[in-house]
């Protein structure tokens, strides 16, 4: 039976206090640097989406009330070289905005498949860099998100 990806994914911006944000270059593309991304899975809530992405793609082990859900939601393309791993005939995603915060800059453990590298930088430098729109307007968000707490 194939296993299809469900068109509903979560973006995990993970920044400190002073807004160093956390970005992964893909593997399959060098480049293209993003913020954790991932499909949601079968019964899973969003938030337990975002806690498994960070932990497989960082290594960043957190808890879902750790996690900001910024009640935002983006709807998309899914490039066309990725849509094989969907059901026929889904062209669209929906990705679900979360954020975390973390004490401070630190090692993160990637997963080689997925991620080539990461960085930390401040979060204009963060958002230029990113490849996808959607993750580079969250970014630049982000200062006014955090003021609001």
């Amino acid at each position: 039976m194939i296993h299809y990806k469900r068109p509903e994914s979560v973006l995990v911006l993970i920044h400190t206090p002073d807004l160093q944000v956390l970005l992964l270059e893909r593997a399959a593309h060098p480049g293209y640097w993003q913020s954790v991304t991932g499909s949601q899975e079968a019964d899973e809530s969003l938030a337990a989406t975002a806690v498994r992405e960070v932990a497989e793609e960082t290594g960043i082990l957190a808890r879902p009330e750790e996690l900001q859900d910024w009640q935002i939601t983006n709807h998309y393309e899914i490039f066309a070289e990725w849509r094989h791993r969907y059901a026929p005939g889904v062209l669209h995603n929906t990705e679900h905005v979360f954020s975390l915060q973390v004490p401070a800059v630190c090692q993160v453990t990637i997963a080689p498949g997925e991620h080539r590298e990461y960085c930390w930088l401040p979060w204009g430098e963060a958002a230029a860099k990113c490849f996808s729109w959607s993750n580079r307007d969250a970014i630049l968000i982000l200062p006014e998100r955090l003021a609001g707490r």
